[in-house]
């Protein structure tokens, strides 16, 4: 690795743009996971089933290009380095496919709705894969040193966290405030907004941030070589699996949410008030990470622990709501988005640290690649989420803009609380068996340097 920098100190600066990097992915696909599928069902008008079956289809999409744009990335040339370039042209690319999946026609028949839906989605997350594994595979490459890393993505969580507050508090006035005279004027105006904060966050993570950590030039090395070297990586492994169980958990609650407020609270104006009242402990809970793990010195088990209490928080909102505890309610909403924050910037922490351990392991470092697998494996989880509850809130009655049967009601309930706090316990006891501590992550990059000076 030829750079002064690898082990040194990243500016802050660097951090500050990286976490706005993360401020634009949010503004994009956390309005995606919240919004869309309510867009789809509620303004497009259409049927959950076929939405069920987008999201299920679209994962075999992603299978296909998340590998392929991971390899590409780690061989990317360029003055800039191998991930940076790749921000200042995906992301107003991928803003505009945001713009136009929010373009819809309510009045157009309904195969022509799925096809238009189809198309302009499966660009969409093919547009965010081309941003969000270089973003995400960048830290790796800003320092090798443990501790900077565990710097960047606190701030990296903060600033999502912070986002997504605002995202929630402001998107449904946004889109009332737009859409008086038609809810589709609403959030296709809305989806412009985000577009351009999207596009600049990320231009100014990639005007100041910096690769120091410099790969070797290396022969092509074939897909099934780079599997191969993969599944040899246990810490690589478990943060895949928790990464599945994350997606899973964290989208498919998403998609929940506002119908949850809409139809469960009966009243989508409470999902603000929601988001007011977790977006301080959501901000508090990602700058938790550092002590914790200062204290238990190892990023697995410290995220094992947030989602343990992630859980335990999420399961107890079951016996209250928004109506009649509100006290309660939205002091467990807080507690739960406090422990979340905290299992969020873990999470992504471990995953540079596994390339490292990969590149001991194997003697193959492919940041991009490994980089590609999570989002695979996040996306995949969402797929499934989101999918399933479309498929069970089809199945057993629901309907667009109407009071609900008790059974769709139930399922939208259950799906704010106990089956996403009970995957979270699972995600918990997952991450528990993750051995690479701090004091053996730096015996290793100890040894990588030493091999490769000699």
């Amino acid at each position: 690795m030829g750079s002064e920098n690898i082990n040194g100190k990243v500016p802050l600066i660097s951090k500050i743009a990286y976490g706005f990097g993360d401020v634009g992915c949010n503004f994009s696909w956390m309005f995606v996971s919240n919004f869309l599928m309510i867009f789809y069902t509620d303004v497009f008008g259409i049927s959950m089933a076929a939405v069920s079956a987008l999201m299920l289809f679209s994962r075999f999409w992603d299978a296909i290009n998340d590998p392929i744009v991971g390899g590409l990335t780690d061989k990317t040339k360029s003055r800039w380095g191998r991930y940076r370039p790749w921000l200042l042209v995906a992301a107003p690319i991928t803003a505009l496919l945001l713009v136009l999946t929010f373009w819809a026609r309510p009045g157009w028949p309904q195969n022509g709705k799925i096809i238009y839906m189809v198309i302009t989605y499966c660009l969409l997350v093919l547009g965010y894969t081309c941003v969000n594994i270089p973003y995400g595979t960048l830290c790796g490459a800003m320092t090798q040193d443990i501790d900077e890393r565990a710097k960047i993505n606190t701030s990296r969580s903060v600033a999502a966290m912070i986002a997504i507050g605002v995202l929630n508090i402001i998107t449904v006035p946004l889109i009332s405030k737009f859409g008086s005279h038609s809810a589709k004027t609403g959030y296709l105006t809305v989806a412009v907004i985000y577009g351009c904060i999207f596009t600049a966050c990320h231009f100014f993570c990639f005007a100041k941030t910096k690769e120091a950590v410099i790969t070797p030039e290396k022969e092509k090395i074939s897909v099934k070589v780079q599997l191969k070297a993969v599944m040899q990586n246990r810490p690589y492994l478990l943060a895949l699996a928790g990464q599945i169980l994350f997606g899973f958990t964290l989208y498919g609650r998403n998609a929940d949410i506002l119908y949850y407020f809409t139809y469960v609270e009966g009243n989508a104006s409470y999902y603000t008030t929601y988001s007011m009242c977790i977006i301080i402990p959501s901000i508090i809970g990602a700058a938790c990470f550092q002590p914790v793990f200062r204290k238990l010195n190892n990023k697995g088990r410290t995220a094992s622990l947030f989602a343990l209490f992630t859980g335990i928080s999420m399961l107890s909102m079951f016996f209250f709501n928004a109506k009649e505890s509100p006290a309660i309610f939205y002091a467990l909403s807080g507690l739960t988005q406090f422990f979340f924050s905290g299992f969020n910037t873990a999470i992504y922490a471990i995953i540079p640290d596994c390339v490292e351990y990969g590149e001991w392991k194997t003697g193959l470092r492919n940041d991009g690649f490994q980089y590609a697998f999570i989002s695979l494996g996040n996306k995949i989880g969402m797929a499934v989420g989101t999918s399933l509850l479309a498929g069970l809130l089809g199945k057993y009655g629901y309907i667009a803009n109407q009071t609900q049967n008790t059974t769709v009601l139930s399922i939208m309930k259950h799906a704010f609380t106990t089956i996403p706090g009970a995957l979270w316990i699972v995600t918990a006891v997952v991450l528990f068996f993750y051995r690479l501590n701090k004091k053996r992550y730096n015996e290793i990059v100890g040894e990588l340097k030493n091999g490769r000076k000699s």
